[in-house]
């Protein structure tokens, strides 16, 4: 919940100058601004390596859920992403692998591609459950999602207790947690799907820790927080990524 409109443009148009003569046909660099602010960032982006997603939506196409925002009113203002399950969606707002697995459907009924966030609290790594509460929400989220379907779907790992904290899982942390997803994907569906989906972590990611973050073998891209919120620190990530995958 940061930037208004103008804000948002600005950003925008600034991480427009910094990246669009990049080499960046191996990586995808997606901006998810609040609501308010997608139709004019759109605007911005178009023609750009840059893509545009939402932080959250419902699963109805439309109806009486006031404050809500459908996956078609999504599409309308030009996303192609939208995040689902975010670990303060689950914390704040009653978020559960029920809701997220249904928005997930919706999603893939409208063709946005969902990053699915799953990860354990500071208080579950504690109790050494992190591979439990990885389980619950890859297994119940993911419930009834098919083989096609689940190539569609990005997977973000956020250990919970990194999330502007300041605070960085381990790159063995990472790695760790990382490829038990991948394993448990290989698992639902086969080897051949599990290495294709995109895993990423999500976790006071900086342009410090970038590199080595993707340079773990399951690590496969970040989801950005608060540098994401800099024009000069999401730019640098980037172009650190573009590195690590050349």
């Amino acid at each position: 919940m940061y930037k208004s409109i103008v804000e948002a443009i600005e950003l925008a148009n600034g991480l427009k100058r910094q990246l669009f003569d990049l080499d960046s046909q191996d990586i995808d660099i997606v901006l998810c601004p609040p609501f308010t602010a997608l139709s004019e960032v759109a605007e911005v982006m178009q023609g750009t390596n840059i893509q545009l997603g939402a932080q959250d939506m419902y699963w109805q196409d439309e109806g009486a859920f006031t404050g809500e925002i459908s996956p078609l009113m999504l599409k309308d203002t030009g996303c192609r992403f939208v995040i689902i399950g975010h670990s303060e969606r689950r914390q704040y707002f009653g978020e559960t692998n029920e809701s997220v697995n249904k928005k997930i459907k919706a999603a893939l009924r409208h063709g946005l591609i969902s990053i699915v966030c799953v990860g354990e609290t500071l208080d579950e790594r504690e109790k050494d459950r992190t591979f439990e509460v990885l389980d619950d929400h890859i297994q119940n989220g993911l419930k009834d999602i098919n083989d096609e379907d689940i190539l569609k779907v990005v997977i973000a790992y956020e250990p919970v207790w990194a999330i502007g904290t300041g605070k960085t899982a381990t790159f063995a942390q990472a790695q760790e947690a990382q490829k038990y997803i991948r394993d448990l994907l290989i698992k639902m569906y086969n080897k051949g799907i599990a290495d294709i989906v995109r895993i990423q972590y999500g976790g006071s990611v900086k342009p410090e820790n970038i590199t080595e973050l993707l340079s773990q073998p399951d690590v496969d891209g970040a989801l950005v927080g608060g540098a994401s919120l800099e024009m000069i620190s999401f730019s640098e990530i980037v172009k650190k990524a573009i590195e690590v995958r050349k």
